[in-house]
C-alpha cells in the first residue's frame, strides 16, 4: 500500500532528529516502564528499545529530581527522540525543556492557570520543542464527561480540541495529537472525527491493550482501521509485556499492511487442509525464527509458504517467492511460476536465500 497516496494531509513536525506528519514515515514509539530515578536501569532499556527499533520513546518525568535523566541518557548515547511525560506540574514541564527533551506531552489543561500554559508554551518555542496533547479515554475533563455521560468518541475529540484551542491561544502550533482508549471501536470513530477538524499530525494507539496476544489483535483492529483510512503519523502498541515486545507488534501491523517502505518481510502461508502432505505449522514457524535471526525481517519482499501443489503458486502468484509443499518436497516458485524442485530440508535455507537475492535486486531497480 502506497500510504502517501490516501494519506491525511497533516503538518509536519520536527521531533529531535525525526521528522512527523507530511509524507514522513510512520514512527514506531514505545514508553519505558523503569523509575525514570533509577537512571541506569532506565538508560538500559532504553538501548534495548533503540536496537529493536524503536523510533521515539517516550519516560515518565513526575517530578524535577527525574528531569535530571534526560542529560544523562542523551549524554550516554541516546538519538532517538526522548518524550517526557509529564502530569500536572508545568514546572517539571519547563525543567524538561530546559534540560533538552524532545518532546512533551501534557494536557494543558490540567497544568494550571493561563499563566502556566503560556510559560510551557514559550520555553517550547523559545527550543523549538513540540507538545503531544494526549486525550485518554479514563481522563476526560469533568465538564465534558458530565455533558455526554460517557468518554463517547464525540467526547474524546472535543476534549482534544479544547486543548488544541489552549495552546493555539498562546501561538502555539508545534502540536502532536493522540486521542486512546481501550476500546478499539471508540478510538477509530474519535480519531475519525478529529481527523476532520485540524491538520495536525495524530499519535494512534489502543491504550491499556492488554497482554501481548490481545493487545496485539485490539491495537491491529484500531491502528490498522485507521491507516487503512489514510489517518496516522505515529503509532504505539500498547502491551502489558515488555516495551520491546511493543516494537515487534507495530512492525506486524505496518507489515500486515504491505505499507511502502516499511513493511519489510511479508509472509504469506496457507491455514492448511485435507490436500496438506509437508508438515506445514512448523516450517513456517521454523522460517520465521530464521528470518529474525538472520535479520532479513526489514527486506521488503513477500515469501509464500503453501501447503499443497494444486491451489499454492496460483493462489500466492503475487508473491516474490515461495513453495507449495507435496509429500517430503516442494515446488519453488517466482511470481506463480515453478522454478524448481526442493527437498524438505532445503527450503528454509533457500527461501532465505531468495529472499536476500530479490531484495538485492530490487535495491538495483529502484
Amino acid at each position: 500500500m502506497n500510504y502517501n497516496q490516501i494519506r491525511r494531509k497533516t503538518r509536519e513536525i520536527r521531533i529531535g532528529n525525526l521528522t512527523v506528519g507530511g509524507n514522513a514515515p510512520i514512527a514506531i514509539q514505545s514508553m519505558a516502564n523503569t523509575d525514570t530515578h533509577d537512571f541506569a536501569a532506565t538508560l538500559a532499556q532504553l538501548q534495548r528499545l533503540e536496537r529493536a527499533g524503536c523510533d521515539i520513546v517516550r519516560i515518565t518525568v513526575p517530578d524535577l529530581a527525574a528531569a535530571e535523566a534526560i542529560p544523562y541518557l542523551k549524554e550516554a548515547g541516546i538519538t532517538m527522540p526522548i518524550v517526557a511525560d509529564i502530569h500536572f506540574d508545568y514546572r517539571v514541564a519547563i525543567r524538561c525543556a530546559e534540560l533538552g527533551v524532545d518532546k512533551i506531552r501534557i494536557n494543558p489543561g490540567n497544568i494550571g492557570d493561563d499563566e502556566k500554559v503560556r510559560a510551557v508554551c514559550t520555553i517550547c518555542q523559545e527550543k523549538h520543542i513540540p507538545i503531544r496533547i494526549g486525550v485518554n479515554s479514563g481522563s476526560l475533563e469533568k465538564s465534558i464527561l458530565a455533558r455526554y455521560g460517557a468518554p463517547t468518541p464525540e467526547a474524546l475529540c472535543e476534549s482534544a480540541k479544547y486543548h488544541i484551542a489552549l495552546l493555539e491561544k498562546f501561538g502555539f502550533y508545534d502540536t502532536v495529537i493522540s486521542i486512546k482508549a481501550s476500546d478499539p471501536y471508540q478510538m477509530i470513530r474519535a480519531n475519525r472525527l478529529l481527523a476532520q477538524e485540524c491538520d495536525y499530525p495524530l499519535h494512534l494507539g489502543v491504550t491499556e491493550a492488554g497482554s501481548r496476544r490481545m493487545g496485539s489483535l485490539k491495537s491491529a483492529v484500531g491502528i490498522g482501521s485507521l491507516l487503512c483510512d489514510g489517518i496516522g503519523d505515529t503509532i504505539r502498541v500498547s502491551l502489558t509485556d515488555r516495551p520491546e515486545e511493543e516494537i515487534d507488534a507495530a512492525k506486524d501491523i505496518l507489515r500486515a499492511l504491505s505499507i511502502e517502505g516499511q513493511s519489510g518481510l511479508n509472509i504469506v502461508s496457507c491455514p492448511t487442509c485435507g490436500r496438506t502432505k509437508i508438515d506445514l505449522i512448523p516450517l513456517v514457524a521454523e522460517f520465521e525464527k530464521r528470518a529474525k535471526e538472520e535479520g532479513i525481517l526489514s527486506l521488503p519482499v513477500k515469501v509464500a509458504i503453501m501447503g499443497c501443489v494444486v491451489n499454492g503458486p496460483g493462489e500466492a502468484q503475487e508473491a516474490d517467492v515461495g513453495i507449495a509443499g507435496g509429500k517430503g518436497e516442494a515446488v519453488l516458485f517466482r511470481k506463480g511460476q515453478i522454478i524448481g524442485k526442493l527437498a524438505e530440508g532445503e527450503i528454509v535455507p533457500t527461501l532465505i536465500r531468495e529472499a536476500r537475492e530479490i531484495a538485492v535486486q530490487k535495491e538495483r531497480k529502484s
